[in-house]
């Protein structure tokens, strides 16, 4: 097997995150410039328009995570880098429902993509240090958010320019990750070099143990993104800046993120989950009956909950199960952004007929929930 750098592999993967949490960002922006007061759809119509993004995400990921396997990393890392220029472009040509439809679906692709690869790259790359690695690489989602949120404010409503300003400066991170790829020799996945087969991949997604994760994953990932997704709708009653709100919430699980190793190696993967279940219900009960400055102390609850959610549900699949490979991990992964594309347009039906605030408290059954999923869980480990 030919070396590869690890440091310019890793860099390359954490700023393809980054342009995948900009496009998130991005277009909650996007949503007030085709809704009722932009180009006039409906926040419903805005649900169905932004759900392909999730489908495509969940698609890629799903069927990326196999061809990881097979095809190798460095092929899926272009995959992705294609899907996202032409998701770019589609975007910024997008002018009603259908051609937001369409540039939403290859978005999706091409972010799916990323995470199928990126995951296992990770994972190969530091098979010892999975847990603190994983959220080190998925700090940069965070970030991405964060940068994100300060370039729609920066270009659209500060300096007045239009939105396709802000969609095109999606080409700067797209720019460098594609150069830090050129050339490079990728490792190969880890169910392909210990040797496992792809019928022991399949036979291990049915143990008990990966389903109670799996359905974890959906209450966990619709809890952190489908929240911050139509945060902008969200938080319209509470006199606060959406947009501020969604980069402070970032910024702090940008933090958390960073400190993950220190933290795992005192309660574990299981104690990070069974907590974050707690904050995260604390955070969006506080949400739904906060106003003004308090939303921010709230979203610090709420900010605290979901940091650990997705990268570490990824780990403990990983150092429990590691005969499911890179398509466990992907199908992981794929349930998370599928289940955020079922509840978009059901957000925006409750938020076309209700306020913010009893949407948010109807989020909140689901972190409630994964306080005795993942309580349990903890115990039964410790």
């Amino acid at each position: 097997m030919h070396q590869y750098n690890q440091t310019r592999l890793f860099a390359a993967s954490c700023i393809s995150l980054l342009l995948t949490a900009m496009t998130f960002a991005i277009r909650v922006r996007l949503e007030t410039v085709f809704g009722p007061d932009g180009m006039g759809l409906s926040l419903e119509q805005i649900g169905y328009a932004f759900m392909p993004a999730f489908w495509g995400f969940t698609l890629a990921i799903i069927l990326g995570g196999q061809l990881v396997d097979n095809i190798g990393m460095k092929k899926g890392m272009w995959l992705a880098f294609i899907c996202h220029a032409i998701g770019i472009t589609l975007t910024l040509t997008a002018y009603d429902f259908s051609s937001l439809f369409i540039a939403t679906i290859v978005m999706g692709l091409g972010n799916g993509m990323v995470e199928a690869v990126c995951n296992p790259l990770v994972a190969s790359m530091y098979p010892l240090d999975k847990t603190k690695m994983l959220n080190r690489f998925h700090l940069w989602w965070p970030a991405g958010i964060v940068i994100g949120s300060i370039a729609s404010l920066m270009l659209m409503d500060i300096m007045g320019l239009s939105w396709q300003m802000m969609v095109g400066s999606l080409f700067i991170p797209l720019v460098f990750y594609g150069y830090l790829l050129i050339g490079q020799n990728f490792p190969l996945t880890e169910r392909v070099s210990l040797g496992i087969n792809q019928v022991d991949t399949y036979k291990s997604l049915a143990r008990p143990l990966f389903l109670f994760i799996a359905f974890c994953m959906l209450l966990s990932a619709t809890t952190e993104l489908g929240t911050m997704q139509r945060i902008e709708s969200l938080l319209k009653e509470t006199g606060v800046n959406a947009l501020l709100v969604l980069a402070f919430i970032n910024g702090i699980m940008i933090i958390g993120r960073a400190l993950a190793g220190s933290i795992v190696i005192k309660i574990k993967t299981t104690g990070m989950l069974f907590l974050s279940s707690i904050f995260a219900f604390a955070g969006l009960q506080l949400l739904a009956n906060s106003s003004g400055s308090f939303v921010f102390i709230a979203a610090a609850f709420f900010a605290i909950g979901v940091t650990f959610f997705w990268p570490t549900t990824l780990a403990f699949i990983s150092e429990n199960i590691p005969e499911s490979g890179a398509f466990g991990m992907s199908l992981i992964g794929g349930l998370g952004m599928l289940s955020v594309s079922l509840v978009l347009p059901l957000m925006g039906r409750f938020l076309d007929n209700s306020v913010g605030a009893e949407v948010i408290q109807k989020m909140s059954i689901l972190p409630f929930a994964l306080i005795f999923l993942y309580g349990g869980l903890y115990l039964r480990k410790r």
